[in-house]
């Protein structure tokens, strides 16, 4: 990579399976390709257990034919969307985070030095895996901002955390205060949700929730011209000198 890529800025997402990401925030990771940044994908686990639907309704399907099916999708998708994407394939339901994993997640970021972090809701109660994904997230933005951790790295500033919507945002407590206009790189997140054929089920929904945000955007001060959104949460204060 050139020192000119060394210096783009970063967008690092933190999936807790290998779809996650495509549904929740792809509008976001294709808008920042766009715009130049490096966009980075780490899927914690391929999702074979519990997201791969449409793979267990073949016949002869196994676990490891369901990690490869799942892994083709997500890099297909990745790709669609302009993001590089890293897999840990830490086993999903439940997804078990250990130190070891913890500290790659800290060296992703680290190395990815982000200016802002995406994952999950910190409380989901229909998917644990997502939960475990976020605190793995905020403990691991802490460990990496430590000086005295891994002197043989540079330690991270101090990245906004964006939680993407989850599919029952009520039940979750999500109360989004940023509404994204995806409008201008939806068709890059459509040509990602098609990819996902082990969870077509999903494309459909995650489609009307963006013309649905994307009407909420408009009425909360958008241009008329905003057809798709996606609807995030910050975990931390935004820091300005104006009150909007």
């Amino acid at each position: 990579m050139s020192n000119t890529d060394d210096k783009r800025p970063t967008v690092l997402t933190i999936s807790a399976h290998s779809g996650d990401f495509v549904w929740r925030a792809g509008g976001a990771l294709a808008l920042y390709a766009e715009r130049g940044y490096d966009v980075r994908i780490v899927c914690l686990s391929y999702g074979e257990r519990g997201e791969s639907q449409g793979l267990w309704r073949q016949e002869g399907m196994t676990l490891e034919k369901a990690k490869a099916g799942r892994r083709a999708e997500a890099e297909a998708a990745a790709e669609a969307l302009g993001a590089s994407i890293t897999f840990f394939d830490l086993g999903d339901y439940p997804l078990r985070i250990d130190e070891a994993a913890l500290e790659r997640i800290v060296g992703e970021m680290r190395d990815a030095q982000p200016e802002v972090l995406l994952t999950h809701v910190a409380n989901d109660p229909y998917n644990r895996d997502h939960n475990a994904a976020h605190e793995a997230t905020l403990l691991a933005r802490q460990v990496a901002q430590a000086a005295g951790h891994d002197r043989t790295t540079s330690p991270i500033g101090a990245p906004q955390v964006m939680q993407f919507e989850p599919h029952q945002s009520e039940q979750c407590g999500f109360r989004p205060n940023l509404l994204l206009d995806i409008t201008s790189v939806f068709d890059r997140k459509q040509k990602a949700m098609e990819c996902m054929s082990a969870q077509s089920h999903l494309l459909r929904y995650y489609t009307d929730l963006g013309l649905r945000r994307g009407v909420q955007a408009v009425r909360n001060g958008g241009d008329k011209s905003i057809v798709q959104a996606e609807a995030y949460q910050r975990v931390f204060p935004t820091v300005g000198d104006e009150l909007r």
